[in-house]
């Protein structure tokens, strides 16, 4: 009979004996816990004891979180991500000798009991109640296994991570039962390949493959004797025994795994031997996490890729779930990016604004008809250092932008000419125009209500230069960008027009906010983004067909399965012979007007400049029939910058442009993005040239054509293609075809069919 202890009770030993032979007589073996043999009872008062039958009986075993690997549209890596930095691999991909010095040292006898090793128990019951102590554990791998199933599930969850960790006997029993269904559902080889790819290994690599590449800079293929039992030693305690902080506290854990192995036979004595003289040599790979470590400048991009997720209802319907797939990982996500496209965009930034520069400087360029996101880069890098930035400059608020957006300028005024002619006013429309004016008032807005212009604080517009005074026809409004000239144009119109087409183009400020409904918009007070713009212009190269932005080419999960991805969507926006009249009127831009100098050479290209009040912002937003683009230069932070007297990129300004900084910025990243490539062309329209009255109506005074002498329409360019033609008169009277006909758009080139500018295209 054993001994008790003075006063009755019985001893250390004893008790775990007696708990020990009731566990066995209850179908439950609860003493095999690291805890001191006399705190047994009292952790079981303290912990919640379920029934064993009351427990399910089946283990939802989590996936297990992985790391996801973003790719460009030709399948090179942009970056990894993951909550958990982890790739599942089989047994067959791991090193016999890592599966042999992982069961030596955790749980040598695990080919030889079931889920719980009994032998095991009694061994760290006596040793553990003559020490007083958590000297010994005899958890199985099965039971370790189960125990990571639970504080995988827990996931970022501290208070779960916790619950899942706790020396309860409550949490013993659960994990002793899921046991026994582990073994006879899994078996050992499914068993051991799980754990080694549950099990955190330290350096925030968990699962033997990132460990091995962590540590090795090698697959666990690959692992040799001594490094697997380096490996092997630190899971008991990672920290303890890190050999990146600790390489000498690690040698000597990874000698007592090489002995144990040759103790059981695993390797020989000699082998263990040859094992332990070697030095620990590390090759570490330092965590690459997150969009911080993005290639090809693209931190933005692959930031805004997690936003698209993260925001889009097609995987998930609710945020957290979208947030629960994602963190999960094991996903393959291929993505739009151009890499031609993105090394383009970053050359450009580079040779034209730096990074240390008091402005910044932020490129988008999209593919017109399918809403492809080919290139997102700006001057100041995705990181947390000096001159550096979380902010993404391209895309609006929600996706991780600024919280406002940035005034766009005179960019806003091919809107405003896109409805007025889809409201019939004619492409030779000539208004005033005056130096100065005050806003119109009323002009109607959409709700039924006006516009009105105070009285006692007139608000008025004005023109770029005091020589800028009308009339002028709306080619050459467009060229100069002339301010009061599309003031007038929203007074005859009325501001509801320009608000449903920039709904249509999905013109939306950055903020989310509604866009304000004034005649001040005409000057570009709107506060939108480099996408944004960038997908509205490549409206028009498509020919009146708006198509919302995508980033996210497939997906893969961690099995190889395909999942839904957003597609673009497109509609459209305006009339072709709309887009047509646009595109004509633009090219002017670049060929002779305000962004002469962003005019590419070897292709047909658009656009239009922006400059806002004190220069805070200056924009140039372009296009060709394959590629938009939008360039955008100012002050991303709370201070704004006055953008005159000023250094960028190494060159002096007296005053910053639309067409000098940004201009350029968009032509050499264009040209390189589509160097190589096919270079269509515009279906362009021909835009009679109006007489112009003498003297204005607002007593301008008397002006010469603005259009230079020599070339017809303003750039010397004849509308439309080879194939039959039909000239409009000024005043929408057809000469010459079929005789007078009536059209919509009076001035310009009627090709065969009432097609503006010639003949369809494909």
């Amino acid at each position: 009979m054993g001994k008790k202890r003075s006063g009755g009770g019985l001893t250390g030993s004893q008790q775990a004996a007696k708990f020990l032979g009731v566990s066995v007589l209850s179908g439950v073996v609860l003493a095999g816990m690291a805890i001191p043999a006399a705190g047994a009872l009292g952790l079981a008062a303290k912990g919640t004891v379920e029934g064993f039958d009351e427990i399910p009986a089946n283990l939802k075993t989590p996936p297990l979180s992985q790391r996801t690997t973003i790719l460009d549209a030709e399948g090179g890596l942009i970056a990894t991500v993951y909550s958990r930095d982890r790739q599942v691999v089989p047994l067959t991909a791991i090193s016999p000798y890592m599966q042999k010095a992982i069961v030596a040292i955790e749980d040598s006898r695990f080919y030889e009991h079931g889920a719980i090793d009994l032998k095991g128990i009694l061994r760290a019951v006596n040793r553990n109640a003559q020490e007083g102590g958590a000297a010994q554990g005899a958890s199985t791998l099965t039971q370790q296994y189960v125990k990571n199933v639970f504080v995988e599930e827990a996931g970022d969850d501290e208070t779960k991570v916790r619950e899942a960790q706790e020396k309860s006997l409550g949490r013993k029993i659960r994990e002793l039962k899921y046991s026994i269904q582990v073994e006879e559902e899994l078996g050992k080889k499914k068993i051991l390949e799980n754990y080694l790819n549950i099990t955190y290994f330290g350096q925030q690599a968990y699962g033997i493959e990132s460990a091995a590449q962590r540590y090795f800079s090698k697959p666990a293929k690959d692992l040799a004797l001594e490094e697997a039992a380096l490996l092997a030693g630190v899971v008991q305690s990672p920290s303890r025994y890190d050999p990146v902080n600790d390489v000498q506290e690690a040698t000597k854990r990874r000698n007592v795994v090489l002995q144990r192995m040759a103790d059981i036979k695993d390797v020989s004595q000699a082998e263990a031997d040859a094992a332990k003289a070697k030095p620990v040599v590390l090759k570490v790979t330092r965590p690459k996490n997150g969009c911080i470590t993005a290639v090809k400048g693209a931190g933005f991009f692959c930031d805004y890729v997690r936003n698209s997720f993260l925001t889009d209802p097609v995987f998930g319907k609710t945020r957290e779930e979208r947030a629960k797939v994602w963190n999960q990982g094991g996903l393959t996500v291929r993505t739009t990016l151009d890499p031609q496209a993105q090394d383009a965009a970053n050359e450009s930034i580079k040779d034209h604004v730096y990074q240390e520069d008091s402005v910044a400087t932020a490129v988008t360029m999209v593919q017109p008809g399918t809403g492809r996101v080919l290139a997102m880069g700006q001057s100041k890098p995705y990181g947390f250092g000096k001159n550096e930035t979380q902010i993404n400059f391209s895309v609006d608020k929600r996706m991780g932008g600024s919280n406002f957006g940035f005034q766009v300028g005179s960019t806003f005024k091919p809107f405003i000419a896109a409805a007025a002619l889809e409201r019939g006013l004619p492409a030779t429309k000539v208004y005033a125009a005056p130096n100065k004016m005050d806003y119109p008032s009323p002009i109607s807005r959409c709700d039924g209500t006006s516009y009105i212009n105070p009285p006692s604080k007139r608000e008025t517009a004005k023109n770029e230069t005091e020589d800028e005074v009308g009339p002028y026809a709306l080619k050459t409004a467009m060229e100069k960008s002339i301010n009061t000239y599309f003031v007038e144009m929203i007074s005859e119109i009325g501001l509801c027009p320009v608000t449903e087409m920039t709904q249509k183009l999905g013109v939306v400020p950055a903020d989310g906010s509604k866009l304000p409904e004034g005649p001040s918009i005409a000057l570009g007070s709107a506060e939108l983004s480099p996408l944004t713009m960038a997908n509205a212009y490549a409206t028009f190269a498509n020919r009146g067909v708006y198509c919302t932005p995508i980033a996210i080419e497939s997906i893969t999960d961690a099995h190889g399965k395909a999942l839904a991805v957003p597609k673009s969507k497109c509609d459209r926006a305006m009339a072709t012979e709309t887009a047509d009249t646009i595109n004509t009127l633009l090219r002017g831009v670049v060929d002779s007007g305000t962004g002469e100098r962003a005019g590419l050479s070897d292709r047909d290209s658009a656009g239009k400049t922006g400059t806002t009040d004190a220069r805070q912002n200056a924009w140039f937003v372009g296009y060709t029939p394959n590629i938009s683009g939008a360039v955008w230069v100012g002050s991303g932070g709370a201070k704004k910058i006055t953008m005159e007297g000023i250094e960028i990129g190494g060159t002096y300004y007296p005053k910053v442009f639309g067409g000098g900084l940004p201009g350029p910025i968009w032509k050499d990243a264009v040209s390189g993005a589509l160097s190589g490539r096919e270079a269509p062309g515009f279906t362009t329209v021909s835009i009679a040239e109006p007489a112009l009255p003498s003297g204005g109506a607002r007593g301008n005074k008397p002006t010469t054509s603005p259009n230079r002498p020599g070339k017809p329409g303003g750039d010397n360019k004849p509308g439309g293609r080879p194939g039959g033609t039909t000239t409009v008169g000024a005043t929408g009277g057809t000469t010459g075809g079929d005789g007078d006909t009536q059209t919509p758009f009076p001035g310009i080139t009627l090709g065969p069919g009432g097609i503006i500018g010639g003949r369809e295209t494909e």
